[in-house]
């Protein structure tokens, strides 16, 4: 059984989950709190290519993906120059900006009818809708132009949301960067979680579940308090049975 996938469960309705193959066959794994997780971790490959509840297995050693089966979004480059034969982002966009406790902000631009969606699958603890444009180009020449004038990054590494958890969202730093813009919407976020410190960064696939925020999954394990990439979990091979290693309490994640 492999790990090819995961999914982050951005509806209330409907939980996040790691997918997994057997034997050429996707299955759907679901991460709700309170499910015991009981899994070690094998070999790491290759996750391969999923279509559907399909799964083509792929051999080679480099993970999550090897150079065959690496597919980078082209508009994820994108800066307003379409890196395609043919643009066809003409559906609205949104831009917007989103905020990481306690005080990391980025711009971002997605499709007007995803907008709380997108703010849900990376995590999000508030979120400011500032600018829709009619096409995905004109959207990212503005992600582009902030990105460089105020200056704001375009992207936020998991290990600096994942330092954020348990944490506030800064809210003069937030209200500032809001105030240099006419916003057309907020929202805030919250996950259920309840942390009273950053849990440990650790990838393993044992111990219950308290949740996920963004693709980061949330584990409880030794009465300590485990932060786990999901993406970190693609290729593995699980194998029944929990691991047997020695976990850092996350009392180390009060420094």
């Amino acid at each position: 059984m492999q790990v090819v996938g995961y999914e982050t469960g951005v509806g209330r309705e409907t939980a996040a989950a790691l997918l997994v193959a057997t034997d050429g066959v996707v299955e759907r794994e679901p991460l709700e709190s309170g499910r015991q997780l009981q899994w070690s971790l094998g070999e790491r490959r290759c996750a391969g290519t999923v279509d559907g509840a399909d799964h083509l297995a792929c051999e080679n050693s480099t993970a999550p993906y090897c150079e065959s089966h690496d597919s980078t979004w082209v508009c994820a480059r994108c800066t307003g120059t379409c890196l395609k034969a043919e643009m066809d982002c003409y559906q609205q966009h949104a831009v917007y900006l989103a905020a990481f406790a306690p005080k990391t902000f980025k711009v971002g631009v997605t499709k007007l009818r995803r907008l709380e969606t997108r703010f849900r699958e990376q995590g999000a603890d508030r979120a400011a809708h500032i600018y829709t444009v009619e096409n995905g180009r004109i959207a990212r020449e503005i992600e582009a132009e902030l990105a460089a004038d105020i200056p704001i990054p375009d992207a936020v590494r998991v290990p600096a949301k994942i330092d954020g958890m348990g944490r506030t969202v800064d809210e003069t730093a937030w209200s500032r960067l809001l105030s240099q813009f006419d916003v057309q919407g907020t929202y805030a976020f919250e996950y259920g979680l309840d942390l009273e410190a950053a849990p440990v960064a650790e990838t393993l696939a044992s111990g219950t579940v308290l949740g996920t925020k963004g693709r980061v999954l949330l584990l409880e394990r030794d009465g300590g308090t485990f932060a786990v990439d999901m993406r970190d979990l693609v290729g593995y091979e699980l194998r029944e049975g929990s691991s047997a290693r020695q976990l850092q309490s996350s009392l180390g994640a009060f420094g």
